[in-house]
């Protein structure tokens, strides 16, 4: 069962790659956090192929998908869905809005004023939205995949803490080397690469997937080791907000997915490290003195992580 849930994983990973080139690390992350049950925040400029990342893998999944483009006029209506009176039938009918689907892109988040954000965050947090009253589930496997110009540019509302939590994880994809830009250029001479890809699984292969991941072995010592990294970033002097709880959940979960995609049913204090700033780093809010004198997230995570002590792994059972 491990060995057939490893192959699908490494299959839906090897299919993304036929279209994003170069960037192995961030698509293994980005399957990382749908085989986890998780949301994916890709932060970079315009053109790094953020969109193409989450088309690529809806199509490889077979999952339908969905994309709303933010911008400074969308309504949460526009997200979720609203109520519409029908004349024939004399009554109120819900139209479901592009919320309703398996993987949704949310494009440009952090161009749509805060309330609308706000509209994300039940969907993101229940698998349901709530319209004049009446609460509708959200179709499973569901993942919202959202994209964001960095907060430096015009035009763009920063995500709330509280938003920010609840996305499982955050990626920077960063532009291509010399020979990468090339690659991409030849293999989109007649036709994108996209048009083409076709499905390797199922939906129901996801929620199986997802199913399998919470069955890899977590050792109460790597549990400790996680809780540990969590608090180092909270007592960390160049830190306003530390890693919440819901933190600590993630990088737990994410390690045992990567600890499934790697082929073993144990997590090593290695995956923990692998995963602590894509998981922590968008957690951790460093406070204005010291963002001042350029410290990072990144920074303060590595610094977390040589603070905090490895420990040793015990075989299951023992």
């Amino acid at each position: 069962m491990l060995e057939g849930a490893r192959e699908r994983a490494s299959q839906i990973v090897q299919n993304i790659e036929r279209v994003i080139v170069g960037k192995e690390k961030e698509v293994e992350l980005a399957v990382i956090a749908l085989m986890s049950n998780g949301h994916l925040l890709i932060e970079d400029i315009p053109g790094v192929g953020k969109t193409m990342l989450a088309r690529s893998l809806a199509r490889s999944t077979g999952c339908t998908f969905r994309r709303i483009q933010f911008t400074p006029d969308l309504l949460p209506t526009d997200i979720t869905g609203a109520s519409v009176y029908n004349q024939k039938l004399g009554d109120f009918q819900f139209r479901p809005g592009p919320i309703m689907a398996q993987i949704v892109l949310a494009d440009e988040i952090n161009r749509a004023s805060p309330r609308t954000q706000s509209a994300l965050l039940e969907a993101m947090e229940e698998r349901q939205i709530t319209v004049d009253g009446i609460s509708y589930s959200l179709p499973r496997p569901f993942m919202v995949l959202a994209t964001q110009n960095p907060i430096e540019y015009e035009g763009t509302f920063p995500l709330p803490e509280a938003q920010l939590d609840r996305f499982f994880m955050r990626l920077h994809l960063g532009y291509p080397t010399v020979e990468q830009e090339v690659a991409i250029m030849e293999r989109q001479v007649q036709s994108h690469p996209i048009e083409s890809l076709e499905a390797v699984c199922e939906p129901a292969d996801i929620l199986t997937l997802q199913e399998e991941v919470k069955r890899i072995w977590v050792d109460p010592l790597i549990k400790l080791y996680i809780a540990r990294l969590a608090e180092a970033t909270r007592q960390h002097e160049a830190v306003y907000l530390g890693a919440s709880p819901r933190g600590s959940l993630a990088l737990q979960r994410a390690s045992q997915a990567k600890a499934l995609l790697e082929g073993r049913d144990y997590v090593l204090p290695e995956d923990v490290k692998y995963l602590a700033y894509p998981v922590l780093g968008h957690r951790i809010i460093v406070a204005p003195a010291s963002k001042v004198r350029g410290v990072t997230s990144q920074q303060v995570v590595e610094e977390c992580l040589a603070r905090t002590a490895v420990p040793g792994v015990r075989a299951r059972g023992s």
